[in-house]
């Protein structure tokens, strides 16, 4: 395995972020310079020498074993999420000859089935979070995404720079960060894909939030959860939304949003659907064998 520049960028992220007061720390020995614990103190939780975890930290070109890896990653408190965003900046960020994944399409079968689920909102992603595809009620609860240009096709995108997200959501900070981390995780997974390098540099130019979150190097996978709307037609809604990943492309989801029967938010999401008859039924992306956008 290669080493990079980032995966040591990556480690002295997670470091920084642990203080002294560590239990598995004993008394830490005079004044701190900087925030998080010393190299040597992740050293000697993860049963390496110094000498070795800063050649790590700084993406010499060195081949640590599996058990390596994971030591360093007990010692940093590494989650799942970002135990696996460490694996893959070490395997595809060294210098990597790893060809570009190719645009993605969405099946006829899988976008049949997006269409079935006429009663709730839902949407096809793909890398970057490239909405693919989306439903009708989908486009009513969150944007009309086949109205954009194909390059504002993106849902961290419309989250980050679009003033209607911002208002659409009462979290918006909480739910932007967490859509940052999880553009983080795809970028360490397909690190030479020039549209992702293009998309992060336009959110770093155009959001401070935005920069700010991606110099921490979070990372996350969420495929579950709850979000809360304050639609400007329906009002609050509750929902609880499921990401699937598709079997034989684990680059695409489809992610369902839906409402505990018999709940005010149901009841919206009834609302919203009979306030959107008379639209356009099929508010899938209408561009035929969705590809990347340019």
């Amino acid at each position: 395995m290669g080493q990079s520049a980032e995966f040591g960028r990556f480690l002295k992220a997670m470091r920084a972020r642990l203080g002294p007061d560590d239990p598995r720390l004993s008394l830490a020995e005079g004044p701190r310079r900087v925030p998080g614990l010393r190299r040597e103190e992740i050293a000697r939780l993860a049963g390496v020498s110094t000498d070795y975890y800063t050649r790590l930290e700084q993406g010499r070109h060195i081949h640590p074993s599996r058990s390596v890896l994971d030591a360093v990653a007990r010692a940093l408190n590494l989650d799942s999420a970002e135990h696996a965003h460490m694996m893959d900046l070490l395997q595809n960020c060294g210098g990597s000859t790893k060809e570009v994944a190719s645009a993605q399409r969405v099946r006829p079968a899988l976008r049949q089935l997006l269409d079935a689920v006429g009663d709730v909102p839902a949407l096809i992603l793909g890398r970057r979070t490239d909405v693919l595809a989306i439903n009708r009620l989908g486009a009513l609860l969150l944007a009309d995404f086949s109205a954009l240009p194909p390059g504002g096709r993106n849902l961290t995108r419309w989250l980050m720079l679009d003033p209607a997200a911002r208002a659409l959501f009462p979290d918006w900070k909480s739910l932007a960060a967490e859509a940052t981390a999880e553009l983080r995780a795809d970028v360490g997974r397909h690190p030479d894909d020039p549209k992702a390098s293009q998309l992060v540099g336009e959110l770093a130019v155009h959001s401070e939030h935005f920069r700010q979150w991606w110099a921490g190097h979070r990372v996350t996978t969420r495929p579950s959860g709850v979000l809360r709307v304050q639609h400007p037609v329906v009002g609050t809604l509750d929902l609880d939304f499921e990401t699937l990943t598709v079997a034989d492309d684990t680059d695409t989801t489809l992610r369902i949003y839906s409402a505990r029967p018999g709940s005010p938010s149901s009841d919206g999401l009834k609302l919203l659907g009979s306030w959107g008859v008379g639209q356009d039924q099929d508010s899938t992306l209408r561009t035929p064998n969705h590809t990347d956008a340019p």
